[in-house]
């Protein structure tokens, strides 16, 4: 862990300070973003699929404005590229920025690319920036998403640190006709490598990572102010396929007492699984629970027929990792009661857990002058959604990120960042990496 590094020396005060969008990157930005929304149309959003060729034309439209502006670019194994201001050290731990550019299907333009594309333009502002002890870089990152692998995400990051499972190689494409390996492979990623469990990267040569990203839900609007500086991201615990068997029988036929209901069985589970959400916010604990893709075999189904069996997916989210577990305890034993009572079974399939993150109290000062250097105000909270920047947290690496302004929320295609908003929040973002650009701290 890179314990030293989050002790920046703040003894010569805030040195970011000067930092600003120049007005030629201000145009290139919204061009980049038309651009990329050019490159991915679709029926209503755009489609950027986890290892898939819209993601790949992302990622080289990304790489081509960045030769063009004279940075270096790589890729590495698993296809997630850096990009760095030419001549600078390689054995010196560098200050980091990246996202994703990957997108939900039918999704908003924003949401991941928003990060990269600040991450560019502050790299090509910073080519001017003479104070600079440590390498600045750039990451674009593969497949951040969850919806196109039904469930595991942050494969582009994880990957990085060597995190990738058998069972996220062999996740299902939504297709149902590859699997994620096959689309890594496809993508030019080196599977047989990865699988190896070997890290592209060593956590140490990172000093400090930042994240912009839009915000997914509808505090900053709420609040009225266009940054948030995160304090943590929730974890979350998913199945993807849950199943409810229970026995079929025709509905005038069979009294309530001798059923074998799956759907009210499955119903029952979800009033009490609800309930125990309402007495644990009660107690003051972290927690959303979510449940759907709620669906009865429709080869099988009518209006006459009890039903023998259903399926639905089912996630839980918090910024404990205690209260995740405690929470899959209670939904075992809800299950084991419901069955009994209903005379059905519940299989949870095989779970997935993505451990929650906290950013680091440092880095959140940083950004927290750089908002107060730019009179930027800001809200202090904690991200529902899930970000490659907990990958990062938890490799030890001093991590903090910055959400912007966004009107109607995320994963869907009415996004409404204002430009304005975005390089308030880049401004501050590029003020905090030149801050820990100039800290002499060691990593240990």
């Amino acid at each position: 862990m890179n314990d030293s590094a989050s002790s920046i020396d703040k003894s010569k005060g805030f040195t970011g300070s000067d930092f600003s969008v120049s007005e030629q990157s201000r145009h290139l930005a919204i061009e980049i973003f038309d651009e990329l929304r050019q490159l991915s149309p679709s029926e209503i959003g755009v489609s950027r699929e986890t290892y898939g060729p819209s993601e790949t034309a992302a990622f080289e439209l990304i790489e081509n404005h960045a030769t063009d502006a004279g940075l270096e670019v790589q890729w590495d194994s698993a296809k997630n590229m850096r990009i760095r201001l030419p001549g600078e050290a390689g054995d010196i731990p560098s200050v980091a920025t990246g996202s994703h550019m990957d997108s939900v299907p039918e999704g908003g333009n924003y949401d991941g690319a928003a990060g990269v594309i600040a991450g560019l333009i502050i790299l090509i502002d910073a080519k001017n920036q003479v104070k600079r002890i440590r390498p600045m870089d750039l990451y674009a990152l593969r497949g951040e998403e969850s919806a196109w692998f039904g469930g595991p995400c942050y494969f582009g990051s994880r990957a990085m640190f060597g995190q990738l499972t058998e069972n996220d190689f062999t996740s299902p494409h939504r297709d149902g006709e590859k699997t994620l390996a096959d689309c890594m492979r496809a993508s030019g990623a080196d599977v047989d490598l990865l699988k190896t469990g070997a890290r592209l990267i060593d956590p140490k040569s990172m000093h400090h990572w930042f994240e912009l990203h839009i915000e997914q839900g509808p505090i900053l609007i709420a609040r009225n102010k266009p940054v948030g500086i995160v304090t943590g991201i929730r974890g979350n615990h998913r199945h993807r396929h849950v199943t409810c068997t229970g026995e079929a029988a025709h509905s005038g036929a069979v009294p309530r007492w001798l059923r074998h209901d799956a759907v009210m069985a499955m119903c029952d589970l979800m009033v009490r699984i609800d309930e125990h959400w309402r007495v644990l916010l009660e107690w003051g604990e972290d927690l959303v629970v979510t449940a759907g893709i709620v669906e009865t075999n429709p080869k099988e189904h009518a209006v006459s027929r009890v039903p023998g069996e259903v399926s639905f997916a089912l996630e839980y989210r918090s910024q404990d990792i205690k209260t995740l577990k405690s929470f899959e305890a209670l939904i075992q034993s809800e299950c084991e009661d419901v069955g009994k009572r209903r005379g059905v079974e519940f299989d949870l399939g095989i779970p997935s857990l993505t451990p929650p993150a906290v950013m680091d109290p440092e880095v959140i000062q940083i950004l927290r002058d750089a908002c107060d250097a730019h009179g930027a105000t800001y809200e202090v909270m904690a991200s529902g959604a899930g970000h490659d920047s907990s990958v990062f947290a938890n490799m030890g690496i001093p991590s903090g990120m910055v959400f912007v302004r966004n009107d109607k929320g995320s994963h869907n295609p009415h996004e409404a960042m204002e430009f304005e908003d975005f390089f308030v929040a880049t401004n501050v973002i590029g003020s905090a990496m030149l801050a820990a650009a100039n800290d002499q701290t060691e990593n240990t």
